[in-house]
């Protein structure tokens, strides 16, 4: 939850040019580069440059994956490369029926926004699959047939794969340190400013990601002693280390000295995390949800997927409809402009930021991409020109999206017109006339359909969150808090906070009425998330010998009043009293702040 809800509604668009932090990204930058610049090359050399672009349409692939373990990568990687080969070819192959085209690009639209929140594909998500099937209308002008076109795009994005894979041979497990290092950090700073809620959620985030890359991710089994085991080892500590750090926060006890350098040291593997907590080597290991499991939650009633589901399914085919019937540019353009405004699910703030960005993003980058035309580079020139523009987005894309934007739309007119010459300002006019209409489409299907879809969504979140906290209560009532099912219930609850505090960022991202609300359930949201965390962290002190804060509690009554809250926090109700009334008092033992300093 945002440390004060004055702050969270975020930056208004005055910042639309202002550099964020970001990680450095030049690694992704140098494979998107060599994925889109090869094909170019290798088309220009062969004779043919209109199927070396098609082909470069492959290189979308190595935009996905990029943090994820090599094996799980490289399979992740594959299935994403022929499903953008099957939408290139599905997309040529309906382009002569303008109204089939719109429908079979809407469909798709709608079902990768699905597969791609269900399944934690990550960015840049559904709209690289709706871009790369619009371009599939657009490349059937070719006169290649659909099957041939898919192939091409099959080619490149097993080049894309390649370049994905390299690092592998490098650093085998580098993505699986880097995650444990980034928990580290965020862990690090939680125990700094234990007191700050945002700082807390951040740790909370980086460790269930770190747990997701070391055994959701990984398809095989950890090598005893090996470097996965090692870092198994670490993120189990880094764990406890997180209980030791919230226990101190909720009982306004001071963090044992050294702990956020001891932190630091053990994500590092420079301390041996058997000195903070021993990890069970023979207990059987939790598995992420099977597939289907997870494809159903994602359409469940109540499922943030499914509101933005209808709505990129309202969006798209009525953007692509307008631009049709305006008979402006190409409706792909448009149907992709909405796509992009509404498929991350993002709050109203968030929402009018972004298609903002993109609108003003494409305008001044159609100024730099009749430049390009003008000039209209061939071969080796085209290859660089458009290798130095895929660069320069990857660098840009997290750090400011509006000057990403502009490299962006130079970058899908020199690409979509290179083959032959084209009159520039047409094309510069439709393509601006065609993100003016996705932008407004996507924009006021968002104002419409929002602020019924999410009048609950807050509400529910705390519901959600506290039926939970029940689950979890009752194995920890139980003294079974190493159990399958009771670590089953603690990821499942660990979710639920990082949900209900994005479903509060988006209420004080969202209308007036959602900001009034926010407001209102202010302190319950901080209370249940703080109950939430403390079964979490209760969770992990017991599995380290600690007693645990439900040992004297009768579990019937304490699992019945938790529903009572959830079912009465699901009508709207601000309960954070009772809430106090119903978190433990803790007591001392191993891992509380009260035990020896870690180091």
């Amino acid at each position: 939850m945002p440390a004060d809800a004055s702050s969270a509604a975020g930056p208004g668009f005055g910042a639309l040019f202002r550099m964020r932090p970001s990680p450095p990204r030049w690694p992704m930058g140098v494979r998107a580069a060599v994925s889109a610049a090869v094909p170019i090359l290798i088309g220009w050399a062969t004779g043919d440059l209109g199927a070396g672009l098609i082909a470069a349409l492959g290189a979308f692939t190595c935009r996905f994956g990029g943090d994820r373990p090599y094996l799980n990568r490289g399979t992740q990687l594959a299935v994403i490369a022929v499903t953008l080969a099957a939408a290139v070819t599905l997309g040529a192959w309906v382009a002569p029926i303008p109204w089939l085209a719109v429908t079979v690009v809407s469909v798709i639209a709608a079902t990768a926004v699905w597969l791609c929140a269900a399944l934690s594909v990550g960015p840049p998500g559904a709209y690289i699959f709706v871009i790369v099937c619009a371009a599939g209308v657009g490349v059937s002008a070719s006169q290649l047939p659909p099957w041939q076109i898919g192939l091409l795009v099959l080619a490149g994005g097993a080049l894309a794969w390649t370049t994905q894979m390299a690092g592998a041979f490098l650093d085998f497990r580098g993505p699986e340190k880097a995650a444990v290092a980034a928990a580290g950090d965020a862990v690090a700073a939680c125990a700094e400013h234990p007191e700050d809620p945002a700082v807390r959620d951040r740790a909370a985030s980086a460790l269930y990601r770190a747990w997701n890359v070391l055994v959701s991710y990984q398809p095989l089994a950890a090598r005893p002693g090996g470097t996965l085991d090692r870092l198994r080892d670490a993120n189990h500590a880094l764990h406890v280390l997180f209980s030791t750090t919230l226990r101190a926060a909720d009982t306004a006890r001071p963090v044992p000295p050294g702990c956020a350098a001891t932190v630091r040291a053990v994500a590092r593997l420079d301390l041996d995390p058997a000195g903070i907590a021993v990890r069970d080597r023979d207990r059987r290991a939790l598995r992420p949800p099977p597939i289907p499991e997870l494809l159903r939650q994602a359409l469940a009633p109540g499922a943030h997927t499914r509101r933005v589901m209808l709505r990129v399914a309202v969006a798209a085919p009525l953007a692509g409809a307008t631009a049709a019937i305006t008979g402006v540019g190409h409706v792909y353009w448009a149907i992709a402009a909405a796509v992009l405004v509404l498929h991350t699910g993002i709050d109203r703030t968030a929402t009018l930021r972004r298609g903002t960005e993109r609108l003003v993003g494409t305008w001044i980058g159609l100024a730099l991409a009749a430049a390009v035309l003008v000039v209209h580079p061939q071969g080796p020139w085209l290859a660089l020109v458009v290798a130095a523009l895929q660069f320069v987005i990857e660098i840009l894309v997290t750090r400011n999206y509006t000057l990403a934007s502009v490299f962006i739309t130079a970058a899908a007119l020199t690409a979509s017109t290179a083959a032959h010459p084209v009159d520039v300002g047409p094309v510069i006019v439709d393509r601006g006339l065609d993100t003016l209409i996705g932008c407004a489409i996507g924009i006021a299907v968002y104002l419409f359909t929002a602020p019924r879809q999410e009048a609950g969504r807050l509400s529910a979140a705390v519901a959600d969150t506290l039926a939970e906290v029940a689950t979890v209560a009752r194995y920890l009532c139980d003294d079974t808090p190493a159990a399958l099912a009771a670590r089953a219930a603690r990821r499942d609850l660990q979710r639920a906070i990082l949900d209900l505090g994005a479903a509060y960022g988006a209420a004080l991202g969202g209308t007036a009425g959602q900001r009034a609300l926010a407001q209102q359930l202010t302190a319950t949201v901080s209370a249940a998330e703080s109950l939430g965390y403390l079964m979490v962290t209760s969770c992990w002190a017991a599995e380290d010998g600690a007693t645990t804060p439900l040992a004297e509690v009768d579990a019937d009554k304490y699992v019945a009043a938790l529903g009572e809250l959830s079912r009465k926090a699901r009508t709207g109700a601000a309960i954070s009293e009772e809430l106090a009334l119903l978190t433990p008092t803790i007591s001392a033992g191993p891992g509380h702040p009260d035990a020896p300093p870690i180091e």
